[in-house]
């Protein structure tokens, strides 16, 4: 007995396969009609052919454009372009100009320290470069020459003109060596310091020079491998640190004052005065006391110098041997106070060295200051007062953790990361900054190739961290400014742990230093930092000031943060490009990449341009 369906299936069988080979004829025909030529798209194909340039192209860009697109704004919003300031800017100093200056007290050199506009009255407009201001000598020529129309004063070759600070020789200063207590040139200077300190070995890496004049003793001490802090006020003496900038030398505007210096405790492996001036008997010796809290445990202190020698200098002087010989003695108490012992006195040189701890001090009636936070010290008032030793537990141990030598220190792990007085930060997550800091100095260096080389001497970290970026890039050819906001995490003394140097700043106000003295500014995370502290504006202002022309701008910040930052520096005169994280377009972290043009000012306040 058949099924029911099988009956239907057979009936509909011959329909289908007829329907099948109409199909088929009917595509086989419409495809013999296309390929005959007659049909609209092998004509359309044809014309297309005829168009094509068949020319391969040699120079693709293989670069992520995606972020390299100029910033969407609404039509109405517009770039702010910044104007020129006038020529009488040229040299402009926010926190220490002297107009300013004058109006606070002279007492303790007050007038001398930072004061700095008011939100109304910052300057929001680009310091001029001087006619004729041409890139620096490349280093190690620029230790030794300058360019004149780049520092156009010429009153210290003639204020001190016999003690070979610096001569004026055509279009150029030469800088000879000298200084006021070391006639026959710093090398010379130094080597004497060297048959006592142990210069040659790394034992010795960071220095402070205070008073520092045209800065030749950290110019020297640079070929020994010890980076020198040099500073000095603005002052009568014009220029002095603009000077030492523009040889390649490290250099800030400062003065022992009423305020702090800006530097952490135990950072320094020597100090120095060389006829710096500096009162050190007054205020029961508080700027002894103040070095003393920036000097490292078994650092040293040289004095060259008034009181020093005075049997023979003070007639010179013009002031009496009882006056002289009292200061001396004064000088050498407060230093048994501090725990720092004479060492050294021939000549004009005295060397004094502070104590590993304070097993073997007698401090009779030493006042010891109270604050348990001798890193913070950000406008603080200097007292006269001795900042404890760390406590150790043994009288070899040094006090604060012993450091290796230079250069295995740079990347040792620090005592006060060992110690974990870092919060947040350990041993390990140390080695994985320092790893992940030489992964982007690389990339840096692929950017740009100059890196590392002598055309960028001066380089500041503006948000430097653990010190990564300087490390990575250390090299004879430039050194590194270390800035540690005020409002970040204190990590300042990790750095001159380190062997590296750095300074305190908060950067909602001018930095410490004149225009034109750096070569490449780098930061990084710093505008998210300071993202509801004070205008993107004004910290790239100030950028723009204390860069060189035709110096390089590296600033690493989230997307959002680089593209605000982008529009801002398109009014700037600055050429940018944004590009993508080493690690691809996926990193929502971006980098800025920029090159301030080359502009000078000129006598009737017109720009001139160098095409």
């Amino acid at each position: 007995m058949a099924k029911p369906g099988m009956a239907a299936n057979r009936g509909r069988s011959p329909i289908s396969i007829f329907v099948v080979l109409g199909l088929c004829c009917f595509f086989y025909l419409l495809g013999v009609w296309q390929s005959s030529g007659s049909g609209k798209g092998d004509s359309i194909a044809l014309e297309i052919t005829k168009k094509t340039d068949c020319t391969i192209f040699k120079d693709l860009d293989f670069e992520s454009h995606h972020n390299n697109l100029e910033i969407s704004e609404p039509p109405e919003v517009k770039i702010k372009v910044f104007e020129p300031c006038g020529m009488n800017y040229r040299d402009y100093t926010p926190c220490q100009e002297q107009e300013s200056a004058m109006k606070f007290p002279r007492e303790n050199m007050i007038y001398r320290e930072r004061h700095c506009p008011s939100e109304n009255e910052k300057l929001r407009c680009l310091i001029p470069a001087p006619e004729g201001y041409k890139t620096p000598f490349p280093w190690p020529k620029s230790r030794d020459y300058a360019y004149y129309a780049n520092v156009p004063y010429k009153s210290l070759t003639v204020e001190k003109a016999v003690q070979n600070w610096v001569q004026y020789q055509g279009d150029v200063f030469k800088f000879p060596g000298g200084g006021t207590m070391f006639p026959q040139g710093a090398d010379a200077y130094i080597d004497e310091l060297a048959s006592v300190i142990p210069i040659a070995d790394g034992s010795v890496r960071t220095a402070l020079d205070t008073g520092c004049g045209v800065a030749s003793w950290g110019a020297y001490l640079l070929k020994r491998n010890v980076l020198a802090m040099s500073f000095a006020p603005r002052d009568n003496h014009e220029a002095q640190v603009q000077f030492a900038l523009e040889r390649g030398v490290p250099a800030v505007i400062g003065v022992l004052g009423t305020i702090q210096l800006p530097y952490p405790s135990r950072a320094f492996d020597m100090a120095q005065c060389s006829r710096c001036l500096i009162p050190w008997t007054l205020n029961e010796g508080m700027y002894m006391m103040e070095v003393d809290r920036v000097l490292r445990p078994g650092g040293y202190w040289i004095l060259s110098g008034p009181p020093i020698n005075w049997k023979t200098y003070y007639q010179t002087w013009k002031r009496s041997k009882k006056e002289l010989q009292a200061e001396q003695k004064k000088i050498e108490e407060i230093a048994e106070q501090l725990c720092w012992e004479k060492k050294y006195e021939k000549g004009d040189i005295a060397i004094f060295r502070k104590k590993v701890n304070d097993k073997s001090c007698q401090r009779d009636s030493t006042t010891m200051c109270e604050s348990q936070k001798p890193d913070d010290v950000w406008y603080e008032k200097m007292e006269a007062c001795v900042t404890p030793f760390p406590k150790v537990l043994s009288s070899k141990e040094v006090a604060g953790g012993e450091l290796k030598k230079f250069p295995a220190r740079l990347n040792a792990v620090p005592p006060r990361v060992a110690n974990g007085l870092v919060p947040g930060v350990t041993e390990e997550s140390y080695k994985e900054d320092n790893k992940l800091w030489r992964k982007h100095v690389n990339a840096y260096k692929r950017m740009n190739k100059l890196i590392g080389s002598t055309r960028y001497r001066n380089v500041m970290d503006m948000n430097a961290g653990l010190g990564g970026f300087a490390a990575a890039l250390e090299s004879s050819n430039l050194w590194v400014m270390n800035v540690v906001p005020t409002i970040a995490k204190n990590t300042l003394g990790v750095m001159y742990e380190r062997g590296l140097i750095g300074i305190y700043h908060d950067w909602c106000e001018g930095f410490s230093t004149y225009p034109r003295t750096y070569d490449l500014i780098h930061a990084n995370g710093l505008f998210s930092l300071y993202k509801d502290k004070c205008k993107i504006e004004d910290i790239l202002l100030e950028i723009d000031r204390i860069l060189r022309p035709e110096g390089v701008i590296l600033l690493r910040d989230e997307v959002d943060v680089m593209n605000k930052v982008r529009k801002i520096a398109g009014g700037i005169r600055w050429d940018t490009k944004l590009v993508d994280h080493e690690d691809g377009p996926l990193v929502p972290e971006k980098i800025l990449v920029g090159m301030k043009q080359y502009w000078v000012g000129s006598s009737d306040s017109s720009i001139s341009k160098d095409s």
